[in-house]
This record gives structure tokens, sequence and C-alpha cells, in this order.
């Protein structure tokens, strides 16, 4: 609960802050308005950090720019269509010297074209109707400096008061303006902890087709920061009880269809949000305070997606998904290429998901070292996640099955240790390269090398380190049975 008192101490405490008090100083002898906006101080009010220093004023952006240029050590106007002049600000002197981004951007009246969704541009001259034109209330509110103003002509004070995520006008105003708040509103009730107004879900559910003219880049951008928060899940939750979900991820709702075989859960949906809340759990524990793992969190939520397409009725009423590892890696793959991910998160999510089920087999036995190489060497770079995935998908709430599988998980990543401790794990390779091969056999380049390479690729998973005089001797035994 936000007590506005402290609340407003802490604005106070923002407004006071050096590099804001550089830049308004300027601003003001500039004879020019400055408030900071949105995020900023939406984020002190609840004593959330302050990184980010935006600013929106009634000066144009080339004259942003010529006050902002003495003060700053670097400028840059990437944003200038737009109205935005980013600045690189320095305080203090020596060692005392603290350097902070800002962005200045010039009021706003923004209309859309109409059917992209695309703003066109247009410059305002009053705060009130710049604030007018932003997602939520709670993001509608100014601070004036360096007078130290609260400016909330909609209510915005009374919504983080109440924890709730409203617009500052009609709903389906806001959302027809820009479709992608909808989805924004899921990320900031995920971000920030807040419920969605009734009237804004009924909204999102009764306009969730025009979200399709959005762009795929805009959406995807949209979703990765909605996972990047602490507890996304009940954000994918409000995409999925409004529809969006079906239009832009329709694989996850798809799969309230299917039941969890182990009945762990009423349906894979449910064991989806699970894991994945458990994957964030492990991630954090494993990286306190570190960068959220937007590839470990895709692969949480997916990972069952093969699940629908594999559904099998085995006799007595049991039901399988034989193959749903593979068949879902692929879904994973040709989804995340439509929302135009970049190709190495793809490619990781996709194989996360393909090696997923991999330990299980592990538990009912346990493995020789050659199964814990070859488990090693097909995760390569991914194996850290692929522990914390398969950790996160025991969803079962039977206690002893729970524990014997956790048990296992940690005698099998003793052995990856010791292994890789004797055998550098991550490097696996056989002890002969193409070139010693070819020397060794006689032979020049071709696909016998490649052939003899993996053989002795296999030969050093199965059998461990052997030595170069080992690896020879046995590669000249191969070659001779083979051209026998």
């Amino acid at each position: 609960m936000v007590n506005m008192a402290e609340a407003l101490e802490r604005l106070k405490t923002l407004a006071d802050s050096p590099v804001v008090q550089r830049v308004a100083t300027a601003f003001a002898d500039a004879g020019r308005e400055l408030s900071l906006v949105g995020g900023p101080v939406r984020d002190a009010m609840l004593g959330v950090p302050v990184h980010d220093y935006d600013f929106t004023t009634d000066a144009r952006p080339d004259e942003i720019l010529e006050i902002v240029t003495p003060l700053s050590s670097a400028q840059w106007d990437i944003g200038r269509e737009f109205g935005t002049i980013g600045a690189r600000i320095t305080t203090g002197e020596g060692q005392d010297a603290v350097s902070d981004t800002v962005e200045i951007t010039t009021y706003r009246a923004d209309a859309y074209d109409g059917e992209t969704r695309k703003p066109i541009v247009a410059f305002g001259d009053v705060l009130d109707d710049d604030l007018k034109r932003r997602d939520f209330t709670v993001n509608a509110m100014a601070l004036r400096v360096p007078d130290v103003k609260l400016v909330d002509p909609h209510g915005g004070v009374e919504d983080l008061l109440d924890a709730t995520l409203r617009t500052p006008s009609s709903p389906e105003v806001s959302f027809g303006d820009d479709p992608l708040r909808m989805m924004r509103a899921a990320r900031f009730a995920s971000q920030l902890g807040f419920l969605v107004a009734d009237e804004v879900q009924d909204a999102m559910q009764e306009m969730a087709p025009s979200i399709k003219i959005v762009s795929a880049e805009r959406v995807q951008t949209e979703l990765a920061k909605l996972l990047c928060t602490a507890a996304p899940s009940g954000g994918i939750r409000l995409l999925v009880d409004t529809g969006l979900a079906e239009i832009v991820l329709p694989e996850v709702p798809a799969l309230r269809l299917e039941t969890d075989e182990h009945h762990h859960h009423k349906d894979v949906y449910e064991h989806s949000l699970t894991v994945l809340d458990q994957a964030i759990g492990h991630e954090t524990k494993r990286h306190p305070g570190g960068e959220p793992d937007l590839v470990l969190r895709l692969a949480a939520l997916l990972h069952d997606i093969g699940k629908p397409a594999t559904r099998r009725l085995e006799p007595g009423g049991a039901v399988s998904f034989y193959h749903h590892d593979v068949v879902g890696s692929k879904l994973a793959k040709k989804r995340l290429k439509a929302l135009r991910f970049d190709s190495d998160t793809i490619k990781s999510v996709a194989r996360l998901i393909e090696l997923h089920l991999r330990f299980f087999g592990y538990s009912e036995g346990a493995w020789t070292d050659s199964a814990v190489r070859r488990y090693v060497r097909d995760a390569g770079d991914l194996l850290e996640r692929l522990h914390m995935l398969t950790r996160a998908d025991v969803t079962t709430r039977n206690k002893r099955k729970a524990d014997r599988l956790a048990f296992a998980y940690d005698d099998l990543e003793a052995r990856i240790d010791e292994l890789q401790e004797q055998e550098q794990l991550e490097a696996v390779r056989p002890e002969l390269d193409g070139n010693r091969i070819q020397a060794v056999l006689g032979i020049g380049p071709g696909p016998e090398i490649g052939q003899a390479y993996k053989w002795l690729l296999d030969l050093r998973l199965d059998e461990g380190i052997l030595g170069e005089e080992e690896a020879t001797r046995r590669l000249k035994e191969w070659w001779a049975s083979s051209e026998a």
C-alpha cells in the first residue's frame, strides 16, 4: 500500500537530485517548461529506484538540443522525428562525478493513421494534452521542475493508491489509438502487481482482434518486456483470458485443452505457468540481481506446446504425448520466427524445448559416464538453462516423487561437475583434428574425414579421454575394418 506522505517526499527527493536540478535549471533559464513524466514519477511514488530520467517540455527538438549540449558529454537525436533528444549529463567532479542518461521529448498531440496505428507525430504546447495521450493514468502524471509541482489531471494518484490500471480516456478510445496498449496492460499488471480495471479488461476482450494491425516487431518487444517482469504469469493469464494470446501466441491458450497426463494440474496450461514461475525462481536463486533470462522464460512457457499435436489415448484411458518435445521445438521455432525474434533466441529456445525431457530417463536409473557426456555435449552453452528448466518442470504435488527427482538431478549435476573437472566437458572433442586424421590415414580432404571425426567423437563420449596415441591406434583399426 502506497503511503501518500512518503510518496510525495520521494518525489521531492527525485526533483532535488543533481541531474534533475541541472537540467531543470537550464530549461528554466531558457524560458521553457520541463517536467519529469511517466515512469520516473510513478516509480518514485512507489519507492522503486529511478534509473531512467524521462522529461517532457514545450521546447521543440532543435531547442532541446541547444539547451542540453552545454550540459552534456554526449547527445543523440535518433528520436528527433518523434521529438526526443537524448543526452549524457555529468554532475559532480572527480571521484564524486556521476553520469546519467536523460531523454527529453517535446509535448506530443499524436494522431494515428487508422491502419497500422503508427503515430502521426504532432507536437503540442500544453502539458495536459500530452498527458491525455498516454497509456494509463499511473503513467500520465508529471512532476514540474524545478518548482516541484505534481500534475495529475486523470486521477493517477488515486489509481496508484488503489493499485489499479485505468486509461486516461475511455479504454475503447485509448486502445483504438494504439492496440498495443492492450498488451502493455498485461505487462504493467505483472510489473507493478496492479489489477486491471474491469472496464479495461472488457475493452481488451472486445477489441482483441485489432492487435492484428500492430507490427510483429512491436508485439514481440512488448511480449519480451512482459516475460522479463518479476512475475509474468499474471500478465500471461490476462492475455489468455481476454483473447489476445489467441492471436499473438495461440500455442499457449491451446494448452488449456489438454489434461496433464500426470494429473498434477487440471490442464497443461496451468502446469506451464507453474513451470514459468519456478524457472524464474531458479534463475533468481542462481543469479540474484542479474538480468532476466528471456530465453529461459520463453522455453519454460512454451516447453509443452507440442502436446496438443501429439495427444494420444492409450488403452485403459491413459493419455500420452510421445515426441511432444521435438514437435514443440519446431512449433516454438515457427512462432518465434513469426514474432521476429532474433535467430540466436529462436535457436536457443527451440533447443531447450527439444532437450527438456532428456533428464527424466536419468531418474529411472543412473546414467553411464558416456550418457552424462552426451547430455553435456548436446546442451552445449545452454547447460545451465537446461538445469533450471528441467528442475522447474517438476510440478508434482507428491512430495516423495518431487524429492526423488530433485535428488536425482542433484546427483546428475554433481556427476557433471566431477567429469567437468576431469575432462573439460564443455570442450569435448576427439584427440585428433581433421588435419591429423588425414595424416594418420594418408588421405586427402573428403567425406571420409567427417566420418572419421564423428567416429572419434563417439569414442570420446563413450570412453572419455584416451590420449592421442591410443586414439591414433583405434582410428587405424577402425579405418582398416571399414576398408575391408
